[in-house]
């Protein structure tokens, strides 16, 4: 015989933690532009497979009046379900119960779904919206920060970790984000700052708004804090569901390939043009990279972060690849301390995750400056060197135009182990531009000249035809093969299938010790 009771009780509890705060403070939310906890999952999940773990878990703390706000989840949704069909685990903090904050039961139920990310090589994703630590819970509420970041740390590398920040996020809370490898924030509804502006302008006497010091564009455009900006909720759960198309679950898996109807053989006249007659001129990076990628697609990752720098993800016959490229549009594509760490983030990630890397280059050099070497442009620029040599994935590289001095050597040149290095007829790979180099090696000669402006420009032309083409290079087999830019789609997807079984591997060691 059924016992009704028992389970009207179950339905009545469930109803109550669904809740959340109550209806109210979900009117609430709803009235700023947020969705609620479960609405987000709803959205970022596959419709049907979410699974909720401690649902109706209780703090057990009763300083300050605690004891008499008890709600049932404790102002954490957590649990598992699938995108796409791929499991994922995930938790979405609830600002109707008490602001999201955080306590250290709400931290246990986070750090329980890491664990089983963890164990189970599944991505994690978190859908931050909190004001913090739980105040009245003093230390305890630290702890369960503490314990979240050394979870991350033990992730990283492991399995992908996402967050979106969608809502307040502050002081200690920023870390967690941090520490994962992508952030995105929902523009004008989110925040991320570790003092805000009532401190700040107690301190420093600066006078700043809320989204002015950490909104999403800040993050986005100034700081490269965070990765990606969606106008919505909506969006941004719909653009983390794509990123992980391009991302296997964990780091032994490789990324999901998916079946292509573009040619892989198709060539594209159109870049035979591409690249100015003169030097000086600049051209658009993305015409080439949206040429040669599948159906003209490319996601770009911190789109908004260091112009001169592109960096984002795409598919070459229906494989996914990490692609870096200079952006001549933007400081003629030199290389300075944002493009330096944006692209040493990112190829890191990629070589985490076993996808292979493509790299344009057409770059001039490292951006000369005080600003740049006060900054410290030397430690920075290494992070790219480093990020390029300790990568151990198929690496090809095609050399537009500019390839000059150190910063050719970044751009995963052979001499990083570069695997593939193609180059354009156009391409230019020297110490230095002819004009410089000149003015340095001739400078005697031409201080001695009758005629010293015609005298320098016959030294740059002979340079220029000496040094500024990719057949020096070829000659030393520094470059693979001179390609024509209309052959760029079938030469890389032709080099990606014969590096498609590489195996690689850096020598044993406790750990790198990256130039921070």
């Amino acid at each position: 015989m059924r016992n009704e009771a028992k389970f009207k009780e179950l339905e009545e509890k469930n109803a109550q933690a669904e809740l959340g705060g109550g209806p109210k403070r979900i009117e609430t939310q709803h009235s700023k532009g947020k969705l609620t906890a479960r609405e987000r999952l709803d959205i970022l999940l596959d419709k049907g497979t979410f699974v909720e773990i401690d649902k109706f878990v209780l703090h057990d703390s009763t300083d300050f009046g605690l004891d008499k706000q008890r709600f049932p989840g404790d102002g954490v949704v957590t649990g598992y379900g699938k995108i796409d069909g791929r499991l994922v685990y995930v938790y979405a903090q609830d600002f109707t119960v008490m602001g999201g904050s955080l306590s250290f039961t709400h931290s246990k139920k986070i750090c329980k779904v890491m664990d089983m990310a963890f164990k189970n090589g599944a991505p994690l994703i978190g859908l931050n919206d909190s004001g913090g630590a739980r105040i009245q819970e003093g230390v305890s509420s630290l702890a369960g920060y503490g314990n979240i970041f050394m979870r991350n740390v033990l992730c990283s590398g492991v399995i992908p970790q996402i967050t979106a920040i969608m809502g307040p996020s502050a002081g200690g809370a920023v870390y967690s984000p941090a520490l994962t490898d992508f952030i995105f924030m929902v523009d004008k509804t989110s925040y991320m700052f570790i003092t805000g502006p009532q401190v700040i302008k107690s301190v420093t006497h600066e006078d700043v708004t809320q989204e002015k010091l950490g909104g999403a564009l800040t993050h986005n455009q100034t700081s490269g804090v965070a990765h990606f900006m969606g106008k919505s909720d909506e969006e941004v759960l719909g653009m983390i569901r794509e990123l992980l198309t391009f991302l296997p679950s964990n780091y032994r898996e490789k990324p999901p390939v998916k079946d292509s109807a573009d040619d892989p053989e198709r060539t594209d006249e159109a870049l035979l043009d591409i690249v100015p007659e003169s030097p000086r001129h600049p051209y658009d990076m993305y015409k080439i990279i949206k040429s040669v990628v599948d159906d003209n697609y490319f996601f770009e990752v911190h789109a908004k972060y260091a112009p001169n720098i592109i960096v984002g993800f795409a598919r070459l016959s229906g494989m996914p690849v990490g692609i870096v490229a200079n952006q001549p549009k933007y400081f003629a594509g030199c290389l300075d301390i944002n493009a330096s760490i944006k692209g040493a983030r990112f190829v890191r990630f990629c070589d985490c995750f076993n996808i292979p890397l493509i790299t344009f280059c057409d770059v001039p050099g490292f951006l000369p400056g005080t600003a740049q070497e006060y900054g410290g442009i030397i430690k920075h620029g290494a992070k790219l060197i480093y990020a390029y040599c300790e990568a151990v994935v198929p690496k090809i590289t095609v050399i537009t135009r500019k390839a000059y001095g150190g910063a050719y050597i970044v751009m995963s040149s052979k001499h990083l182990w570069g695997d593939i290095n193609f180059a354009y007829p156009t391409a230019e790979i020297a110490v230095m531009g002819p004009e410089g180099a000149v003015n340095i090696v001739f400078r005697k000669e031409l201080s001695a000249a009758e005629n010293p402006e015609q005298r320098e420009q016959e030294l740059i032309e002979e340079y220029r035809r000496t040094f500024a083409n990719p057949y020096r290079a070829a000659e030393k087999g520094f470059i693979d093969e001179v390609i024509l830019p209309s052959e760029t789609r079938p030469k890389l997807i032709r080099a990606l299938d014969a590096l498609k079984n590489k195996r690689d591997s850096m020598p044993d060691k406790k750990h790198d010790n990256l130039p921070l």
